[in-house]
């Protein structure tokens, strides 16, 4: 099911205050969206609460955190976290005496891997092993979250887990050429999900992804229900990408990253929020702009999508502030270039037959092709040559602005959510981010 359903209008108020528990699904990183969220439940008083995906030993087994890395990580968090090693999918799980499907692949090499078949008997015995481990952590999870819970407190899960690619070296080269390959370095994404090493990273972003939302959902029932039954309420959300809607010749229009080879297990996200929505549980993703993160930084091109947040904040009325914030970034190129050039470059990139052809929302997500990544690599290095510093670029001061934004958007629409899936664009990021700083007001 393919709908595009923004949020336009920027909600006024959030339902979570002093007393309500905000249960983090996922750990807290410096660089994410999370952030945001976070920072909207500390302002409201809420109660916060963490939650962890372990640590690997050097032999692969998991383990809680050590006492310095739980205080670490408490401290960071600003809450409790419930030590309970919660690390979704499967490819370090096997059966006792078989190799995990990480030692599988590891056989593989740059030579043989679109030809390498999988026992899928033991891959499925593999994946039947870690669903088990990470829901029987999810509820002893849960076991422990229900004693801190206050009868009547309203709770809100952020489900933040995401990722899944098999981590060996062959796997990374791979896709180290199918995200930023060119010329003779490019891989095809649709080879790769034609191979075996493909279809099993798709399983696993399914896990990791998306089937742990479902498995937060399942795990909290007897939280939800003892909630509702004393006064309060439990909403969920996640974060979900499926092209975002930014300025493109004057007018809001639907983009994208490609390859997102995530996609797939984005949209099953998107399902399993459906699925819940229509048996009454308020859990919405929230289909999110590209920004920079320590996860995004390997799709070479997905901060293209950034820039055209500047002309938003005109658009929308972003003021004064707004202004300041094209003087920030122009601050940050080299003597000589100008944001105008930065937006020449991006008119002239989106501009082209070879980028408009992906500005196809059914089709989504489509396999990358070398025309494209020629247009979008270059695209993205010259852009990045004019800056002053390779470390300090625009689009990591508009990531922290987006970051900020959404984190507003979500905590405030999530109060009373008006469906299971939404997008935000760059038009309610703008009107949310004038709504937030002084002098600014946001357009009618």
């Amino acid at each position: 099911m393919n709908e595009f359903i923004p949020l336009r209008n920027i909600p006024q108020s959030s339902a979570f205050r002093k007393g309500d528990t905000f249960v983090l699904f996922g750990e807290l990183f410096d660089r994410g969206y999370a952030n945001g969220l976070v920072n909207e439940a500390r302002a409201a008083g809420m109660t916060i609460i963490g939650m962890t995906v372990g640590r690997r030993e050097d032999s692969g087994s998991l383990r809680p955190l050590n006492a310095d890395e739980l205080a670490a990580a408490e401290a960071h968090l600003g809450g409790k976290i419930i030590n309970v090693p919660m690390m979704a999918g499967f490819d370090m799980d096997a059966p006792a005496g078989t190799p995990t499907v990480t030692a599988l692949v590891n056989e593989m090499t740059l030579k043989t891997w679109q030809e390498h078949s999988l026992d899928w008997a033991h891959v499925e015995a593999c994946r039947a092993l870690g669903v088990a481990r990470f829901k029987a952590a999810v509820d002893e999870a849960m076991r422990q979250l229900t004693e801190l819970i206050p009868a009547g407190a309203n709770v809100f899960f952020a489900h933040t887990m995401a990722g899944g690619l098999i981590k060996t070296k062959v796997f990374l080269a791979i896709a180290n050429r199918i995200y930023k390959g060119r010329g003779e370095r490019f891989i095809s994404s649709k080879a790769l999900l034609a191979s075996d090493l493909g279809k099993l990273n798709l399983m696993n972003f399914d896990e990791v992804t998306a089937n742990s939302f479902a498995y937060l959902i399942e795990g909290s029932a007897a939280i939800r229900a003892h909630a509702e039954q004393t006064g309060g309420q439990v909403r969920y959300t996640a974060y979900g990408y499926h092209g975002t809607e930014v300025l493109i010749d004057g007018a809001y229009q639907w983009q994208t990253y490609t390859n997102y080879t995530q996609g797939y297990a984005k949209k099953r996200l998107e399902e399993i929020a459906r699925t819940a929505w229509a048996e009454g549980i308020k859990a919405t993703v929230f289909n999110c702009p590209e920004i920079r993160t320590n996860s995004s930084d390997v799709f070479i091109g997905l901060e293209l999508s950034l820039f055209p947040l500047l002309n938003a904040f005109k658009r929308e009325g972003c003021s004064t502030w707004g202004d300041e914030q094209w003087t920030t970034c122009a601050a940050l190129l080299q003597e000589g270039s100008s944001l105008s050039n930065v937006l020449e470059i991006l008119d002239s990139y989106n501009a082209a037959p070879v980028a408009a052809s992906f500005r196809d929302f059914e089709a989504w997500p489509m396999d990358n092709t070398p025309e494209l990544a020629d247009h979008m690599i270059g695209t993205s290095e010259s852009i990045s040559a004019l800056h002053k510093e390779r470390n300090a670029l625009i689009t990591d001061h508009l990531s922290t602005l987006v970051i900020e934004a959404t984190g507003r958007l979500m905590f405030n629409e999530t109060s009373d959510p008006t469906g299971p899936v939404l997008w935000l664009g760059h038009d309610v990021i703008a009107k949310q981010l004038a709504a937030l700083h002084s002098g600014a007001q946001p357009a009618a």
